[in-house]
């Protein structure tokens, strides 16, 4: 079966005839599986969605954007520049395990490519060598015994983990993880103690997030439109456009850019310098909330950008936001403080607070 090229593609063009010639490509499996992932983006870009793509060449959607990623990864790591083992390693196979690198910069995904050969790491280690590299880089003072990364820093994250550990079979574990890893012999050395100090020290619990549920009526707020103070003209008042509420937020927007979202005035809100609001899933979150799914609203001050470690911040990871908890101060700047996390109203039967007779007198 084929996919039928979008809507806004009725005309036979080239773009048709090369759309064709690469759906081609990808049932027949020809080539390496990053000029699939190349192939896979090309269509998406030219109006093929992912169900379409997995329609006419057998390749899932999870599998299209796995390759794709893995092979903007691959391009990034060929442009900064890599031993030809690693070239070799990643040429047939390895999506899985360059994929996991996406987190990283440019720079750091090559040294984490290199790792990854010489250590022999499948996709899952990739993913600990990822996260162990990104977390490393945002300590604003790195430990000066572990100099050397990338190895010296995934050894840190295996030596914090171990010194953290009071089972001794598992943080005998770690600690071999961690001489595993450590480049340097400042690093071996750090490592090694752990071996005669048998000292743990508790790992620093991130703290709850800021969460309220609306529970009555009157804590919902809503916005009205302002058409001005008299004397106004017929015109004034028609030239308010109307506002549509959406979602359990009552999200009010207008035909310009920009909304508005009601928020009850509690001491914190109005205290706030330079508030601002974005919606997210509960999924989302640092810490998923417990219960069924529901868009939960995240109130952030941009005033509010020193570190403490009491709080959660939002940051800039490449180029999107996100909620992040810090045991200790970044070396990333911090956007904004997370003030509030509101949960919505619930509502049992959203046509019983319509009944006219249900107001009290």
């Amino acid at each position: 079966m084929t996919a039928t090229p979008p809507d806004n593609l009725n005309q036979p063009s080239e773009n048709d005839i090369n759309a064709e010639e690469l759906l081609r490509s990808l049932r027949r499996k020809e080539g390496t599986w990053h000029d699939w992932g190349r192939a896979c983006q090309q269509l998406q870009k030219a109006g093929y969605n992912p169900q379409q793509i997995f329609e006419a060449t057998g390749f899932e959607p999870i599998q299209q954007n796995q390759i794709v990623v893995a092979a903007q990864v691959y391009e990034s790591i060929d442009k900064v520049g890599v031993s030809t083992a690693v070239q070799q390693r990643f040429e047939r196979t390895g999506s899985d395990s360059l994929y996991e690198l996406r987190i990283l910069n440019q720079g750091d995904r090559a040294a984490a490519a290199e790792l990854l050969v010489e250590k022999g790491i499948d996709s899952e280690g990739a993913r600990e060598v990822a996260k162990a590299l990104k977390d490393f880089s945002r300590l604003s003072t790195p430990p000066a015994e572990f100099a050397n990364p990338p190895g010296d820093a995934v050894a840190y994250h295996y030596w914090r983990l171990a010194r953290q550990q009071s089972d001794l079979q598992m943080r005998s574990r770690l600690i071999a993880m961690a001489l595993r890893f450590a480049t340097s012999e400042s690093a071996r050395r750090q490592v090694e103690q752990l071996l005669t100090d048998f000292t743990v020290t508790k790992a620093r619990k991130a703290p709850s997030l800021p969460v309220y549920r609306l529970e009555s009526e009157s804590e919902l707020a809503r916005i009205l439109p302002v058409v001005g103070k008299l004397p106004l003209t017929v015109a004034d008042l028609q030239a308010v456009p109307l506002l549509e509420e959406e979602g359990a937020f009552r999200l009010v927007k207008f035909s310009g850019t920009g909304a508005w979202v009601p928020v009850p005035g509690w001491q914190i809100v109005f205290s706030a310098e330079d508030p601002v609001v974005i919606l997210a899933d509960r999924d989302q979150l640092p810490h998923p909330l417990s219960g069924a799914t529901e868009e939960v609203l995240v109130m952030i001050d941009r005033a509010q950008r020193e570190w403490d470690d009491l709080s959660y911040f939002v940051i800039d990871n490449d180029g999107e936001l996100q909620l992040q908890w810090f045991a200790e101060p970044p070396s990333i700047p911090l956007l904004g403080r997370v003030l509030v996390v509101l949960r919505p109203k619930k509502v049992l039967d959203e046509d019983f607070n319509k009944d006219l007779w249900q107001i009290e007198e």
